[in-house]
């Protein structure tokens, strides 16, 4: 009903779309079911759909329309200074933990990857904290996850129950430093809310290399004091980026996320306005 209404609109008419977005609440996948009778939906298949950008917690990488957007975490600030102690707070915090996890294996998966990674956890020798996610013991974020996050260098993110989850950014809005395994779970997600670099605020370690039995450990005490500390700062930089605001009207000085994704949507609508531009 809202294609058919929108399609018979003069903005959209002007644009064929092009120039329209939206905000979908899951993750792409959801949206992309061949058949009705599937849980979810085929709604960004049907008529209309294919020249909108899309906003979601998780993007099809292979698909221009789609952009990444942060999942919201608990920190939602009233204002600039609201952000500005938080980094202080987080910047000064005492980290007595190389690295943690948080999550639960996957008993019927066969080979489940976090079961690795929490045997890997727990012979480390006290170097790594877990917070044990099984149940639904996690799911509204408990203040184990934060505490454990903020006394922790490092924070293990594997892949959810698709290849992102929402534990990347409580990581690091706490400050710690995020060591992924696929990089399709941020890397390939959320270009326009985190640096350029990926290793200027992450660690990547190929996870078929974690299989075949490197230390994690061994990795993550490669990094100086130093390197880590600097890492740190970078992710301290941009969490005003990964954050959304509460204030209706915004922050006074500082973008969060909703500001970057609007700012980024209109840049791409005047980009499409250039003679000869042909989207990627």
């Amino acid at each position: 009903m809202i294609l058919d209404w929108v399609r018979d609109q003069p903005y959209w008419n002007r644009s064929d779309g092009w120039d329209h977005f939206t905000t979908m609440g899951r993750i792409t996948w959801d949206f992309r079911r061949s058949k009705n009778e599937d849980w979810g939906s085929r709604c960004i298949y049907m008529p209309g759909m294919r020249n909108i950008t899309r906003l979601l917690i998780e993007r099809n990488p292979w698909d221009y329309f789609d952009v990444g957007v942060p999942y919201p975490s608990g920190f939602h600030p009233r204002s600039d200074s609201d952000i500005f102690q938080w980094q202080y707070f987080v910047r000064n915090r005492q980290r007595d933990t190389l690295f943690c996890f948080a999550g639960a294996p996957r008993g019927a998966v066969k080979n489940d990857f976090r079961g690795f990674l929490l045997n890997q956890c727990m012979n480390a020798s006290g170097l790594c904290r877990v917070v044990d996610c099984a149940g639904t013991r996690c799911s509204n974020g408990t203040s184990a996850i934060l505490e454990t996050f903020l006394d922790s260098d490092f924070c293990l993110q594997p892949r959810g129950d698709s290849f992102t989850r929402r534990s990347i950014f409580d990581c690091m809005v706490a400050g710690s430093i995020p060591v992924f395994f696929w990089h399709r779970t941020a890397y390939l997600q959320y270009q326009w809310f985190l640096p350029n670099d990926p290793k200027s605020y992450s660690v990547f370690i190929h996870r078929d290399e974690v299989k075949n039995g490197t230390s994690i450990q061994s990795v993550l005490q490669r990094y100086s004091r130093e390197e880590v500390k600097k890492m740190r700062e970078k992710v301290i930089e941009f969490i005003p980026k990964i954050i959304y605001a509460k204030p209706e009207n915004g922050l006074e000085s500082i973008k969060d996320a909703f500001d970057v994704a609007i700012d980024g949507v209109l840049k791409r609508n005047k980009e499409h306005e250039q003679p000869g531009y042909k989207w990627k």
